[in-house]
């Protein structure tokens, strides 16, 4: 490895948004990149299960410290329901538990999706990651115990039907993080009378990135082995792309690296709503909070010093 190369990765900061395939966990793909980037910090801002595919976009170098924002933003799904029946998981990887006639019409899922739409109330999967009693959730589930989660606000933006050959139906999810899509697959079989589980999905949508901005990691590993992988990464500034931003001069870059306030040119539409300071290379240099009583930008997290 040649000095520039080095002193690049010292430096690297930015975005890989990778079409993770069917089988592979996300920390598994996680660890691919650090392999091939060698870079140690490196994480993902939101997991996809084994059987999932799709938009998984994993922070790299300083921009990780992006990962509770970037983690918050909506994502959207394409889900594959089988109807008829229901396993013990909400997917195809569970214990079939009912089974049960479909004879459901087009019109009659489209009018249950809607009952779905919103700011709903979903109930986790006992097969999953949530904590109870210190122990997760599917630990508890798999050693035969019962498992009652609290339910928590979500919001659906929209629901469509865009395919029902039975007993599949092809969904369009668009939803809020931390909404469960098998729990949403078990809730619609329910509705409808027949039942139903996740036999697949891909995630479509995470935040501000789409399948088109996405690499397939075969694709991306063999951009390692060459070592023009950089030509993939995505500045970090990009990642929160929907937040008003503020350029800043090479004498505020300064001032803000280190922890100094700098004057609003004009107040904000939104006093509570933090800005992206960015250089006028598009580096983002911090994440700022406005300072009503001072009229100034107040630097809350600085990503470079």
């Amino acid at each position: 490895m040649s000095e520039q190369e080095v002193n690049l990765k010292d430096t690297v900061s930015g975005v890989l948004v990778i079409d993770k395939p069917v089988g592979m966990t996300s920390h598994a793909v996680v660890q691919v990149v650090r392999q091939g980037t060698g870079i140690r910090r490196a994480g993902h801002t939101g997991t996809l299960d084994p059987r999932a595919s799709g938009v998984l976009v994993v922070l790299v170098g300083p921009a990780v410290r992006l990962s509770e924002y970037v983690s918050a933003s909506d994502k959207r799904y394409q889900a594959i329901i089988r109807l008829g029946e229901t396993t013990d998981t909400y997917d195809g990887d569970g214990e079939v538990v009912t089974r049960r006639p479909v004879d459901i019409t087009t019109e009659q899922i489209e009018e249950a999706l809607t009952h779905f739409e919103g700011t709903v109330e979903q109930t986790p999967p006992a097969y999953s990651a949530k904590r109870v009693q210190g122990k997760k959730a599917y630990e508890l589930a798999r050693e035969g115990e019962a498992v009652e989660l609290e339910p928590k606000e979500i919001d659906v933006y929209h629901l469509e039907l865009l395919e029902w050959d039975p007993p599949e139906a092809i969904i369009d999810v668009f939803c809020s993080s931390g909404t469960y899509v098998r729990s949403l697959s078990n809730d619609l079989g329910e509705l409808l009378g027949c039942g139903g589980h996740l036999v697949g999905l891909r995630r479509t949508k995470s935040g501000e990135f789409a399948l088109r901005d996405a690499i397939q990691l075969r694709k991306l590993e063999e951009a390692f082995e060459t070592g023009d992988w950089y030509k993939y990464l995505i500045p970090a500034a990009e990642a929160l792309a929907d937040w008003p931003s503020r350029e800043l001069t090479n004498e505020e870059v300064d001032l803000v690296r280190h922890g100094h306030r700098i004057p609003v040119e004009k107040a904000p539409e939104n006093p509570e709503r933090w800005i992206r300071a960015i250089s006028q290379q598009g580096e983002l240099v911090a994440l700022m909070e406005y300072a009503p009583e001072e009229k100034e930008w107040q630097p809350r997290k600085v990503f470079f010093s």
